[in-house]
């Protein structure tokens, strides 16, 4: 139980995650941090999470941005 106390993504599904960092950056700018083509041409939740499930790394870069994002709006002065 401790460790998923520490865990940022404890709790957060894969499509929270793509829904959320859709609506925070856009499709454009999503693709643009992560170039991959599930962002890049025609992106849709649905075809992202099915690319996202087979690619780990992909998927990991997906968790990387979201808790570098979530950190950055913890620390911003303006929230």
């Amino acid at each position: 139980m401790e460790k998923q106390r520490n865990n940022p993504l404890h709790g957060i599904t894969l499509k929270m995650l793509v829904n959320w960092l859709q609506d925070y950056y856009g499709w454009e700018a999503l693709g643009e941090r992560i170039k991959i083509r599930c962002f890049n041409s025609d992106p849709s939740v649905k075809s992202s999470l099915k690319f996202l499930r087979k690619t780990d790394w992909a998927r990991k870069k997906v968790e990387d941005l979201y808790i570098s994002t979530q950190k950055d709006i913890e620390e911003s002065p303006y929230t």
